[in-house]
């Protein structure tokens, strides 16, 4: 129960303004511990499902795996690794003839055959040493990338025999690093253009080897600082997000062994590499070149990729500009005040039920507007825009409970005096709380008092006269509240009532009306009661009069500072009072005006009718007789 509606209207400027306060102390909470990457784990648990979700995202257009797999090997199950340079040339120069202008060897030729021989305590011959002549030669055709590795304590490259090849010995163009660059939790999400470590003995920084491809297929140069792809600047000491193109298997492949044959150029699957950069790999099983990307953090069976195509899907997020950057600052901040401040606004006044819907739905938005900015190569934190919302909610409806309570207690003291126990829960579960400062609203004022009150208390004592007030009171009370009438006030014999005030009624004329017609029955009840409890006395008749007009008038908390009540001032509660005063004159009980019945529609009998002059209003008012409801009207 104390978590339903329990705050002032934010209709205040007051509560719109807390709610804006309590917003921005979220956001800048959210913003610090975004600036902390408390909120990182998060973010990169959102932008892995999006990967997931999305799958291919993209057709590879500028990159091809070749494969050097277990079909390939079957072809050659003899010949060491160390000896198949002729089998790399080879694949090397159909590639070139197929139109393929740079090739990268993800592959580590840490020796050579002359050293391998010599390890062996051979005399390498003529033979030996012109062996691995096709891969020097097409190393040194400038068109050839060469992986090499930085290790943690030093720099591996190829063998001094294939470094010699290079043209004009040039590693820092020709050999990139093929080291992949994960992130804490072991997933790779993001690649450096250069390897963060320079050699200690060499002094070399090695580019990395998808970065080289890229510099070679663009036609930049990769001794400077700065590049830029697809109209996107890059510097050298950047680290970008890939905007992977789709799951293990989405860069086109074809096995190295199409390439060694005689007729690989008329082969569908070659021809199509024209205008590709191609990587060369190793990718038959027990390689151990296997990674985890986004797309492998799923539940259940977690694809991995192999290096060499996250090397090319590097190379091919590169050609096409394809990386993802953080959203900047000032957008982050203004979509999660777009998002928040209105339905913080929203949860000032509205329930808890509806307040956790709404964030709920809040949170649903953050993930698709971060979902759709992934499609737009931008990171946007999902993580920041669902805690600034869980912040702000949390604060609002803790500053509403808190506070709330006391303010419910404080309508609860107020209006106990005024209304039954029932209204005054309605008022503060209501939509609307009342402003007790005052506010001006349409409703309807009643006046009653007992008619010859003068004779009656002249004939009865004191304590008596008190007995009998107290008596009629409690029941005329009664009356008025079931019909939802606020007891403003009692004066010496009189009852002053409002409908429609604190309380929102949209019928409060109706209700007025049909009270009234009760409160006559209890009138006449009470005159039974009269004539019982003071027998013999020749008291008069217990009658009485009543006034009810409807119209615009303030209500709320009046006074000073050392004594305050709750009332309604205005025309419409002196015109009421009037109209009650000119029943004895016009020989009625109930005098209602023209505008009350207007306003409380059809089903009323009525009986006479007159203008009469109100002094102090330019307008006269017609008036009438209210004398029953008629049968079948509602009440």
């Amino acid at each position: 129960m104390f978590w339903q509606k329990f705050s002032p209207p934010l209709a205040t400027s007051r509560g719109g303004l807390r709610a804006l306060l309590l917003t921005l102390l979220a956001l800048a909470l959210s913003e610090a511990l975004w600036h902390q990457g408390a909120l990182e784990s998060l973010d990169q648990w959102y932008n892995d499902s999006w990967f997931r979700l999305a799958g291919q995202r993209h057709t590879v257009e500028r990159v091809a795996l070749v494969k050097l797999d277990e079909a390939t090997l079957a072809e050659f199950p003899d010949e060491p690794l160390v000896f198949w340079g002729p089998h790399y040339a080879q694949a090397v120069q159909t590639l070139h003839a197929a139109g393929v202008p740079v090739v990268g060897l993800d592959l580590l030729f840490s020796s050579s055959p002359e050293q391998w021989l010599a390890k062996l305590g051979g005399v390498p011959t003529l033979a030996a040493r012109q062996f691995d002549q096709p891969l020097r030669q097409a190393l040194a055709s400038g068109r050839v990338v060469v992986a090499g590795m930085q290790a943690k304590d030093e720099l591996l490259l190829p063998a001094p025999d294939y470094l010699v090849a290079l043209p004009d010995f040039d590693i820092t163009r020709f050999v990139g690093a093929a080291d992949l660059q994960a992130d804490a939790d072991g997933v790779l999400r993001a690649y450096s253009p250069a390897v963060p470590r320079t050699d200690a003995a060499t002094g070399l920084q090695l580019r990395s080897l998808p970065f080289l491809l890229a510099l070679h297929a663009s036609g930049q140069t990769a001794s400077s600082s700065h590049w830029q792809f697809a109209g996107r600047p890059v510097a050298i000491g950047a680290r970008l997000r890939l905007s992977y193109a789709g799951p293990p298997g989405t860069v086109p492949a074809v096995s190295m062994r199409d390439l060694l044959r005689p007729d690989a150029l008329s082969l569908p699957q070659v021809q199509a590499l024209r205008g590709k950069v191609a990587i060369l790999g190793a990718s038959y099983g027990g390689m151990n070149d296997v990674h985890i990307t986004p797309y492998g953090r799923g539940l259940g069976q977690t694809p991995l990729m192999l290096g060499m195509e996250i090397q090319a899907q590097t190379v091919e997020a590169l050609l096409q500009g394809h990386w993802l950057d953080p959203t900047p600052t000032s957008t982050r901040i203004a979509l999660a005040l777009l998002l928040v401040l209105p339905a913080a606004l929203f949860w000032w006044q509205q329930r808890l039920w509806r307040g956790l819907l709404l964030f709920a739905l809040l949170c649903l938005l953050a993930a698709g507007l971060s979902y759709g900015a992934l499609g737009q190569q931008s990171l946007l934190s999902t993580g920041h825009l669902q805690l600034t919302a869980l912040l702000a909610f949390v604060a609002i409806y803790a500053w509403r409970f808190t506070h709330g309570e006391r303010e419910r207690q404080r309508i609860r003291q107020m209006f106990s005096r005024y209304v039954e126990p029932g209204v005054v829960e309605a008022l503060i579960h209501a939509d609307h709380m009342p402003q007790l400062g005052g506010e001006r609203c349409e409703m309807t004022v009643l006046f009653t008092d007992i008619r010859n009150f003068t004779t009656i208390s002249e004939q009865l004592t004191p304590e008596e006269v008190v007995e009998m007030l107290n008596h009629y009171f409690s029941t005329a009370c009664a009356a008025l509240t079931e019909q939802g009438a606020c007891i403003d006030k009692f004066i010496g014999d009189a009852i002053m009532a409002e409908f429609g005030a604190p309380l929102k009624h949209p019928d409060h004329a109706r209700r007025a009306l049909i009270a009234a017609l009760q409160l006559r029955s209890v009138a006449e009840d009470f005159g039974g009661w009269m004539q019982q409890r003071f027998a013999g006395r020749n008291l008069p008749a217990f009658r009485i009069g009543i006034g009810i007009h409807t119209g615009q008038a303030i209500s709320g908390n009046i006074g000073t500072a050392q004594r305050m009540e709750y009332t309604a001032i205005g025309d419409t509660v002196n015109l009421a009072s009037r109209l009650e005063g000119m029943t004895k004159a016009m020989g009625c009980v109930i005098l209602a005006s023209q505008d009350t019945l207007h306003a409380a529609g059809p089903g009323f009998v009525l009986g006479r009718t007159d203008t009469i002059t109100v002094r102090g209003r330019s307008h006269p008012t017609e008036v009438f007789e209210v004398i029953a409801i008629e049968k079948g009207a509602s009440l």
